[in-house]
């Protein structure tokens, strides 16, 4: 340790964060000019001038703000690896309000079982299911949300991702669909009137694609929201749904299928920011959703 000193973690997160040699050093109680000289030691030892004059303001080089959420990390992990340990999480007790983003086809699916599953570990806590109109991650990074579930998306590097479940889309019918007499081969799948889920309103996707490599249509004859709204329609008229597995649960009107063309397979995750993967409580609600996901899922198979 004789070459690292430590302190330099701690004053680039403040300098990353303030962009200001004046603010910095106002936060970390030391003068101005000492803090001049640190900044002077940073440049030196990573080099790279992290942060330049422009105009009357400083601003990052690109190399400081690839580093920026990693030294906010190494720094706040350095400082839980140097604290004395904290007091063990006493779940029963537990009072805290947790922000779920999610969609309708995984809310239909799983949200009873996550509300009975956890409130029965910790009967204190606040469960508030937030709506997901997209997969903006500005929401996880501002703190208005503490879990994203749903299909990665391209959040980032510094955003967390956990594996819940891996998914497949197959079709849905009514109990006694003519479609179900016989082989389901993709003529006679494409022929039938179809209801597609999109919240953008999107009436084709994969299957097309792999429909359109045969030569093949499909009939579209309504679009709505989600997958609970499709299914609503599947279990109500001839029209054919296309949702995940994980939707179609035990439902005693519906029949599920195999699609006669290969898809590509849906992977569920959770999705959070860096600076809760510490959290006692935010570990506990990460690890029992993923507990909850997976025992349901098994209990389907």
């Amino acid at each position: 340790m004789n070459d690292i000193d430590m302190n330099l973690l701690t004053a680039l997160d403040v300098l990353l964060a303030e962009c200001s040699v004046t603010s910095a050093a106002r936060r970390l109680s030391l003068s101005t000019s000492a803090m001049s000289r640190t900044l002077t030691r940073l440049r030196a030892a990573i080099g790279d001038p992290l942060l330049v004059r422009a105009g009357r303001v400083l601003v990052p080089t690109p190399h400081a703000l690839a580093l920026r959420e990693r030294v906010r990390q190494a720094h706040r992990d350095a400082r839980l690896l140097l604290s004395p340990p904290a007091q063990a999480l006493d779940i029963a007790r537990l009072e805290q309000t947790f922000t779920i983003r999610t969609g309708e086809g995984f809310l239909e699916r799983f949200m009873v079982p996550l509300v009975r599953g956890l409130r029965e570990a910790a009967p204190h806590v606040l469960l508030r299911f937030a709506p997901k109109p997209d997969k903006d991650a500005r929401a996880l990074r501002e703190g208005l949300i503490d879990l994203d579930i749903g299909v990665p998306a391209d959040f980032g590097p510094e955003l967390r991702t956990r594996l819940l479940f891996r998914d497949r889309v197959v079709g849905a019918v009514r109990d006694g669909h003519p479609l179900l007499v016989g082989t389901i081969t993709p003529e006679r799948y494409a022929a039938c009137d179809h209801v597609v889920a999109s919240r953008r309103g999107a009436r084709s996707g994969p299957v097309d694609e792999a429909l359109a490599q045969l030569g093949l249509v499909r009939r579209i004859a309504a679009i709505v929201p989600g997958f609970p709204d499709a299914l609503r329609l599947a279990r109500q008229s001839d029209l054919v749904a296309l949702v995940p597995r994980s939707c179609l649960n035990s439902d005693q009107q519906l029949v599920g299928f195999p699609l006669p063309i290969a898809t590509p397979g849906i992977i569920v995750s959770t999705m959070w920011h860096p600076r809760l993967d510490a959290d006692p409580a935010h570990r506990w609600l990460r690890d029992t959703v993923h507990a909850i996901c997976q025992q349901e899922i098994g209990n389907a198979e």
